[in-house]
């Protein structure tokens, strides 16, 4: 006989005393998940990580944006089928983003929490999608319309099909070039007498249609 963990008896027990017990104590468990037809699975290069190193504060702008040298990752999104599925932009950093929207947060300063250090914004370039170039197509309301656009805005659904279509594909093999491009705050809204990390933390969140 297998061993049954004392937890699971104790839960065994519960259930078997009488209904003026439970009608007291009672408690819900909800069991939750989703089936899906195929599996997508998304990879970034350099596991994600866009490192732009050691940034001097003297060669910070004073009073308008610094802009780093833009980074490129590879994307790939690789299905066991033919799937349509939209990419969204999920900005971790929110509360620090300097332009809500269209913008992604670059965290905050740890020495001074209210100063918002900067943005970053994301754009798919060179996209393949099963051997052929592809059109990026993005929606602000969960898919309800649709209209082109290279830019990966905050919470949009990011959407793939061939050039003259208006309405996302499915599709097996997804290969992109992710463009990467950041900004620091104007010096001068910025406490830089300690070393500032850079802290932006972005999701691509795969979504099945």
């Amino acid at each position: 006989m297998k061993h049954v963990p004392s937890r699971l008896l104790a839960l065994f027990y519960l259930l078997s005393v009488g209904s003026s017990v439970l009608a007291a104590y009672s408690t819900e468990l909800n069991v939750t998940g989703l089936i899906t037809p195929s599996a997508c699975s998304p990879t970034l290069s350099a596991n994600g990580i866009v490192d732009h190193g050691r940034v001097p504060a003297r060669n910070l702008n004073q009073y308008e944006y610094s802009t780093l040298p833009a980074q490129a990752l590879d994307l790939t999104v690789s299905c066991n089928e033919p799937v349509l599925f939209v990419l969204v932009g999920m900005d971790n950093r929110a509360d620090s983003s300097l332009g809500p929207g269209f913008y992604y947060g670059l965290g905050t300063n740890i020495h001074a929490p209210t100063e918002r250090l900067g943005t970053v914004s994301l754009a798919f370039r060179e996209v393949m999608g099963d051997g052929e170039r592809v059109l990026v197509l993005a929606s602000s309301n969960q898919g309800l319309t649709w209209f082109p656009e290279s830019n990966a805005y905050p919470n949009n659904y990011m959407g793939f099909a061939h050039p003259g279509t208006l309405v996302p594909e499915p599709h097996r093999l997804l290969t992109a070039t992710l463009q990467v491009n950041t900004a620091i705050n104007a010096a001068a809204y910025l406490t830089l007498k300690q070393e500032v990390p850079l802290d932006g933390s972005i999701v691509l969140d795969l979504r099945y249609l």
